[in-house]
C-alpha cells in the first residue's frame, strides 16, 4: 500500500486551511485518512504550521511519500533535516546526543527567525493601517455616571 503524506482542504471559498495527513495515495484529496499530524493555515501571514513532528518523522522512516508542499512544510518544521542526521547516526558518522544538539540548535534558530516575522508583518500591517486611515485617534472616554451618593443626596435634596 503506498502511504502518502499529503494536504487534506477545509475552510471555505477562497479561504482554505488545511490538514496534514497521513493517506492512502488511492484516496481521494479529502477522503479517508490514517492519521491527522498537523494543520496549515497559509492565509496568515506568516502562514502558521502545527505539525507534529514526531509522528512526521514516523511515518517519514515507514516509508510514506511527502507531496511538495509537504515537503517544503516539513523542511521548514525540521522533519526533513532530522531525518538525516538519523541517517547519518545509523551509519556511524555522528552520536543520537551530537544530532539532537544540532536538531534542537536548527529548531531555536527557526522560531527565532518566525518570530521576528511575526513582528515583521505586525508592524507592516500597523503602517499600512496607519497611511490608510491616517493616525489612529485617541480612544473616547465615556462620560462617567454620577456616583451613587451624589444622586442620593440629590435625590434627598427634592
Amino acid at each position: 500500500m503506498a502511504v502518502k503524506i499529503r494536504l487534506q482542504r477545509h475552510g471555505r471559498k477562497k479561504k482554505p486551511y488545511y490538514h496534514i495527513v497521513i493517506a492512502d495515495a488511492r484516496s481521494p484529496r479529502d477522503g479517508k485518512f490514517i492519521e491527522l499530524i498537523g494543520t496549515y493555515n497559509p492565509i496568515t501571514k506568516p502562514a502558521t504550521i502545527d505539525l507534529d513532528r514526531d509522528k512526521a518523522l514516523d511515518w517519514m522512516t515507514k516509508g510514506a511519500q511527502p507531496t511538495d508542499t509537504v515537503r517544503n512544510i516539513l523542511k521548514a518544521k525540521g522533519v526533513m533535516f532530522k531525518k538525516h542526521l538519523l541517517r547519518g547516526v545509523k551509519k556511524g558518522a555522528m552520536t543520537l546526543e551530537a544530532a539532537e544538539e544540532k536538531f534542537l540548535a536548527f529548531v531555536n534558530e527557526k522560531d527565532k527567525i518566525n518570530a521576528q516575522e511575526v513582528i515583521k508583518s505586525a508592524a507592516a500591517t500597523k503602517a499600512f493601517h496607519e497611511q490608510v486611515f491616517g493616525k489612529a485617534k485617541p480612544a473616547k472616554v465615556k462620560a462617567q455616571p454620577e456616583s451613587t451618593e451624589s444622586a442620593a443626596a440629590d435625590n434627598a435634596q427634592d
